[in-house]
């Protein structure tokens, strides 16, 4: 199974539409969602797009200042289908937003990379895989 979860990684990591900053904050709302100290703890900087502010207030998206509206609902995504995929599917007013933003494309790059982070830092988090230090890419 290992490569199938190989080729899964690269695909929502160097293949999504998505921008760095959207698919991060999402990230981290699933993380966050997730109790996964791995998926907290990973920053990607490499780039030089995104700081560790960013990162630092993730905890906080849905009032930071430091996010965009696009940001902000693509976290807001990721943490209800964590936690309320019923309920997100049914919110009528979330669709609305979150088309202001996304168009079908990147929905379902967005619904894809959640599937991933759901699926892999549960996994970290049942197997109780734990990191302390922080992972830079």
């Amino acid at each position: 199974m290992a490569p199938g979860f190989a080729g899964f990684s690269d695909a929502v990591y160097n293949r999504s539409r998505l921008p760095l900053g959207v698919r991060e904050l999402a990230r981290m709302a699933v993380a966050f969602a997730n109790e996964c100290s791995v998926c907290q703890n990973t920053r990607f900087v490499q780039s030089g797009e995104l700081d560790g502010d960013f990162y630092a207030e993730a905890d906080r998206w849905r009032t930071s200042a430091r996010y965009s509206e696009a940001e902000r609902t693509a976290a807001e995504f990721a943490h209800r289908f964590a936690t309320d995929h019923v309920g997100l599917r049914e919110d009528d007013e979330f669709w609305e937003r979150a088309r202001q933003h996304f168009d079908d494309g990147l929905l379902t790059d967005l619904a894809l990379s959640c599937a991933f982070w759901v699926g892999s830092g549960r996994a970290l988090r049942v197997l109780d895989v734990g990191q302390s230090c922080k992972i830079n890419l």
